[in-house]
């Protein structure tokens, strides 16, 4: 169907648009929307280009999934989620300040994600591990000098989290874990008893 032959373009029986006086880029145009099925719209200096194949395309990529996988989010959708009591995070370093700092960072982060935070506490005295060697190489035996490495701790107890919140947890602390600092972590999962274990009530 024609289009008003007065406008300044007209549809032909084709997918794009062809005003009069088509020069050689206006039929390149029309090659290229017969070949691939891209539409040209051209208003002044203005230009459109659509193509409704890439859309597709791109909507059906997205759609796929891996042969044999579920569409949701893991691949265990069957497995119930393991629940822990508590989990406790020992860290040590260093530097007393470094510890406190990411102390606060992850029971911030604790909190965002609405995990129950436990108690945080750290020993009254730091880890010492002494060295005494000799002053010199060979002799002077009563002349010696004594080397010490001071290790500060803190502990952080969060409750009641499911593993799939615990991996996501950790995950993130553990990515932004400041360098020289060593995390521990100690978990208490809640376990239901054997079968062969009878209950007398």
């Amino acid at each position: 169907m024609w289009n008003n032959p007065f406008s300044p373009f007209f549809e032909t029986k084709g997918s794009s648009r062809i005003p009069f006086g088509s020069s050689g880029a206006e039929m390149r145009k029309q090659a290229a929307s017969k070949s691939f099925g891209i539409t040209f719209r051209e208003s002044g200096i203005l230009g459109t280009i659509t193509n409704c194949q890439l859309q597709v395309l791109a909507k059906n990529f997205s759609a796929t999934a891996l042969p044999g996988t579920s569409p949701g989010l893991s691949l265990e959708n069957n497995r119930k989620d393991t629940l822990y009591r508590s989990v406790e995070i020992e860290i040590g370093s260093g530097e007393p300040a470094v510890l406190l700092s990411y102390e606060w960072f992850a029971s911030y982060t604790a909190k965002q994600l609405g995990i129950t935070v436990g108690k945080c506490w750290a020993p009254p005295k730091p880890h010492h591990n002494r060295l005494t060697l000799l002053k010199s190489i060979h002799i002077y035996k009563k002349h010696r000098v004594q080397y010490e490495v001071r290790t500060y701790f803190r502990h952080m107890t969060y409750e009641r989290l499911t593993e799939s919140t615990l991996k996501t947890f950790l995950e993130y602390i553990q990515r932004n874990v400041p360098e020289g600092v060593a995390v521990k972590v100690t978990k208490k999962a809640i376990c239901s008893l054997p079968p062969s274990i009878e209950i007398n009530t």
